[in-house]
């Protein structure tokens, strides 16, 4: 039993047959896990702010000493043009 049996399939691609803009994260995540950053990069290059924005959002509900908001947009905004960039970049040139 592997891990990839069990991922999400994505709804977009699955209805529509085009890629969305968050297509690879799974896969990237787990390429991570597995030791294969460069891999990871190529399949979703918004998953090195990606994972630093989710331990930030975590702690933000964790620990209600310290304001993390300011941190969490900047991370948001960045991993959010990442993405769309990335995206653009797939569909002209895949």
């Amino acid at each position: 039993m592997k891990i990839e049996d069990y991922m999400i399939p994505c709804m977009n691609k699955s209805l529509f047959g085009v890629d969305c803009p968050g297509c690879g994260t799974q896969r990237a995540l787990l390429l991570v896990l597995k030791g294969e950053f460069t891999e990871a990069f190529c399949m979703f290059p918004a998953i090195y702010t990606l994972i630093p924005f989710f331990v930030i959002t975590g702690l933000h509900f964790i620990d209600k000493s310290r304001n993390y908001h300011k941190l969490m947009v900047s991370l948001a905004i960045v991993n959010a043009v990442i993405m769309i960039i990335s995206y653009i970049y797939k569909q002209t040139h895949f």
